[in-house]
């Protein structure tokens, strides 16, 4: 049975700060107050729910699981094993207890003394559990514990009569960790599963969650001489056994810095291969989804009373609103934004693209390398009308008001599938600022087409999504041969 030490080591390489990230997202949100409607229902990614809980519960399921490949050079097997460690929230409840007259004790939601606030509340320990060497061959099976606690902490007036106390309680936990090793292609396919044994039974949520294992994800390291394998961008050789990896509540990332292969993070959430904190982040706000500075400016203009609340909430939340409150104007000028890469050169004004209806024409930068002003400079553009853009999709030039027959394809959702076989008229041919073209389009059939260009509403596909039809071919809502008419989408 393996155990896990009280607190994670301390360790700040950029790898622990993203899955510190991965590790307490959601962990508490904007407001930061226990009052807050947000916060009354959190853990919300990558929580193993105790195996026994009863349907009233909605405990999550628990477990999770995911594979990825190793690259072994032929020979000698690489001398060490892979290590692996298991990382997770352990769920606490902070309970404030008022003192009574006959020294007994009652459970209180807040306690104010000398006007400081004490709120019960559910907090949450740090653990890492490291479940012993992993092979390159065979299997593993690990049982993996970690003890519950109570402490107590007196609270004292101005005048040091114990007034109150409070009470920090934790379940003891036990996870289950699994891993076996096969070849598949020329590769070492390694999978890592975990599972919460957690052996009493979870009668209601609050018993569920204490009973569970919070933000939950893997750190894996391979050994000297052997590699991880991009699960997103493989090597041709490695992309048929890439497929048959399975994964489940569990996405694995190479991590590190770029160009690196000796680290996997599996996360609860899905990232893309060696992801980064933002140099211009002075700190963690619990919410990757949201802009630093937007958030940053909201806590600033909260009321000193609302601040107090957060305060009193959490230290985590404490210290956010303490770095928020000492930032000065230069801190704050920092996460305003900025251009990433700005000599990179671009594609021409006429964007030739390839597609399922013919070949890529040849193409010419117009950028520095192609004389003229960067792309990013719009100067440039001073006497070209707006709308004058085209792209070249299968030899036909493309612009404002050209037709197209609509081919949902890499990024089909369900409003794109409506489109699918319709008769669309161009709006515009546009490029953002990674050097991607998007066609802006409108349904002709749609009897509200004008409006939407009117305020400046458009459909956008790729030009690789659009087939060209020919001046005086199928158009204005007439079905071509094949197609049935279909209900307008609008």
């Amino acid at each position: 049975m393996t155990r896990t030490n009280p607190t994670a080591p301390a360790d700040h390489d950029p790898v622990r700060r993203i899955a510190d990230a991965v590790l307490y997202e959601g962990y508490l949100l904007y407001p930061y107050r226990a009052g807050s409607h947000k916060n009354r229902s959190r853990w919300q990614f990558g929580v193993l729910g105790p195996p026994l809980a009863a349907p009233a519960s909605f405990a999550e399921d628990p477990g999770m699981a995911m594979e990825c490949l190793l690259s072994v050079p032929p020979g000698p097997p690489p001398a060490g094993d892979v290590t692996v460690r298991l990382r997770f929230l352990q769920h606490q409840v902070r309970q404030v207890r008022r003192r009574e007259a006959d020294g007994g004790h009652t459970d209180v939601d807040e306690l104010t003394v000398d006007g400081v606030a004490f709120l019960s509340w559910d907090e949450a320990v740090e653990r890492e559990v490291d479940p012993g060497p992993v092979p390159l061959s065979g299997s593993t099976d690990r049982l993996c514990s970690v003890p519950g606690g109570e402490e107590c902490e007196p609270i004292t007036d101005a005048r040091g009569v114990t007034v109150g106390r409070i009470v920090r309680r934790r379940e003891p936990l036990l996870a289950r960790v699994r891993t076996r090793t096969a070849e598949d292609d020329g590769f070492l396919r390694l999978s890592v599963s975990v599972d919460n044994e957690h052996s009493m039974t979870a009668a209601d949520k609050e018993s569920a969650v204490r009973a569970s294992l919070l933000g939950t994800h893997l750190l894996l390291r391979a050994p000297h001489g052997a590699e991880f394998v991009s699960l997103r961008e493989p090597p041709d050789e490695a992309a048929a056994a890439v497929s048959r990896c399975e994964q489940r509540r569990c996405w694995p990332v190479l991590a590190g810095p770029k160009g690196s292969t000796d680290t996997v993070l599996g996360a609860p959430i899905i990232l893309y291969d060696h992801p980064e904190i933002a140099e211009q982040s002075p700190g963690a706000l619990f919410d990757s989804t949201e802009i630093d500075e937007i958030l940053t400016l909201r806590i600033m203009t909260m009321t000193d009373e609302e601040k107090a609340e957060a305060r009193a909430t959490d230290p985590r939340a404490r210290e956010i609103v303490d770095r928020c409150d000492a930032m000065a104007p230069e801190d704050l000028r920092q996460l305003h934004g900025l251009i990433r890469s700005p000599d990179t050169p671009a594609a021409c004004r006429e964007v030739p693209v390839a597609n399922r209806f013919g070949r890529r024409p040849e193409t010419v930068p117009d950028g520095p390398a192609g004389g003229g002003a960067p792309w990013w400079d719009r100067t440039d553009d001073a006497g070209a009308p707006p709308g004058s853009e085209t792209v070249v999709i299968d030899g036909v030039r493309v612009a404002r008001d050209s037709l197209v027959r609509v081919r949902p394809a890499r990024r089909a959702d369900a409003q794109d599938l409506f489109f699918a076989g319709r008769v669309a008229r161009v709006t515009a041919v546009l490029r953002d600022i990674d050097e991607r073209t998007h066609v802006a389009l409108v349904l002709v059939d749609d009897p509200a087409a004008d409006l939407h260009e009117w305020y400046g509403r458009s459909f956008y596909f790729a030009p690789d999504e659009l087939e060209p039809l020919p001046v005086g071919g199928p158009g204005r809502g007439v079905p071509g041969p094949s197609e049935s008419p279909k209900e307008n989408p609008s």
